[in-house]
């Protein structure tokens, strides 16, 4: 269990944060874990003995869209993957890439990679990320993309929170596909059907 849990209300809360942890030097021992949804595979999440950090308390500022040529749309890294895409099909835009369960934050997915249907097309979700927004190991809030500070950049897309940890995010668009075909194969576990020159397709969810 932790010994404290923070609600961030803005990123300088959790910029003071790490940087009063720093600031006390090696010999602490106190420990930090920036926590989404709470669906980390190994409890990455937490924190013993140390400072949880509530993410999702971020969510409270409002989604920025921007609808151009290159579309996209800039949120905390709190905000769930099912919130973005509601908002975003009103205006008839969704992610190039999401994930199967929309119930994630934004920047637990992006810690981790997030590989999922759409990804075989446009790479995981941390290909399609225009700028992000990290509060580096110091408590310095800092903003990167593949123009500016680049090394941090790629080091927190996919770095497990060991780099730094992602408040906020600018997620590329694209136009939301009209038709949705979901095709199932129940005969997918047939023995006969694995071997040879037979082809099974695992239901895929394809969107076009």
């Amino acid at each position: 269990m932790p010994s404290a849990v923070l609600h961030p209300k803005s990123v300088y809360d959790i910029s003071n944060l790490i940087k009063y942890i720093f600031d006390i030097g090696s010999f602490s021992e106190v420990t930090v874990a920036a926590r989404g949804h709470g669906h980390s595979l190994e409890g990455q999440s937490q924190a013993y003995q140390g400072v949880v950090i509530n993410m999702e308390s971020l969510t409270g500022a409002e989604m920025r869209f921007h609808i151009g040529e290159y579309p996209y749309v800039e949120v905390s890294a709190g905000e769930l993957w099912i919130n973005i895409l509601h908002q975003s099909l009103e205006k008839g835009l969704s992610p190039k890439s999401w994930t199967d369960y929309l119930h994630l934050t934004v920047g637990g997915t992006l810690s981790y990679a997030g590989i999922s249907g759409q990804a075989f097309r446009h790479g995981p979700q941390i290909n399609n990320v225009y700028q992000l927004q990290v509060v580096t190991g110091r408590g310095e809030v800092e903003t990167c993309s593949e123009e500016q500070n680049t090394d941090l950049f790629h080091a927190v897309l996919g770095g497990l929170g060991q780099f730094g940890i992602i408040t906020k995010a600018r997620i590329a668009l694209e136009p939301a596909p009209r038709m949705v075909l979901r095709i199932f194969n129940d005969k997918l576990l047939q023995p006969e059907l694995l071997s040879g020159n037979h082809l099974t397709r695992v239901s895929r969810l394809l969107t076009g």
